[in-house]
């Protein structure tokens, strides 16, 4: 059996910063109060929104980094991830939906285990601010999810 080790994650990452010359540590985010609520219906009768932080592989998902809402129909053949962070040399992201679950929801809706899928899924870019994420990004994303009726926001970061 193979020897499972811990990676501490939250203090490489520290270690990373300072050895990069930054002062002041990277501040975790943390709610005191948790902004979830129990679903009021059965998930199949749930209309299900889907936000992702790849953005469109148009001109201008790969330039502007915004928020942007792109029709879950049909499903792009390819997002835009090169300046993403993940292990790009064990892993790759040329199959959209190994990060973006459209096909697997839509089968899911077919099945009847969930009741539909929001007309849109939304890109939000990685932001290390956590004051434009909380005052800007946040709102934007739930008034964008609104407009399309969701009942449940699922988070696939890559």
């Amino acid at each position: 059996m193979a020897k499972v080790y811990d990676v501490p994650y939250m203090e490489r990452t520290r270690d990373y910063y300072r050895a990069q010359g930054y002062i002041n540590d990277y501040k975790w985010a943390y709610n005191h109060k948790t902004p979830f609520a129990t679903l009021t219906k059965p998930i199949d009768k749930c209309h299900i929104g889907l936000i992702t932080t790849s953005m469109p592989n148009t001109e201008n998902g790969r330039s502007c980094r915004q928020i942007y809402s792109t029709p879950v129909s049909p499903i792009p053949d390819s997002m835009y991830t090169s300046e993403l962070s993940w292990h790009q040399s064990v892993t790759h992201t040329d199959d959209v939906a190994s990060f973006i679950p459209l096909k697997q929801l839509m089968k899911l809706k077919d099945e009847g285990k969930i009741g539909s899928l929001a007309p849109h899924f939304h890109s939000l870019p990685t932001d290390y601010s956590q004051r434009n994420t909380i005052e800007n990004d946040a709102p934007e994303i739930l008034e964008r999810l609104v407009g399309d009726q969701a009942d449940i926001a699922m988070l696939v970061p890559l």
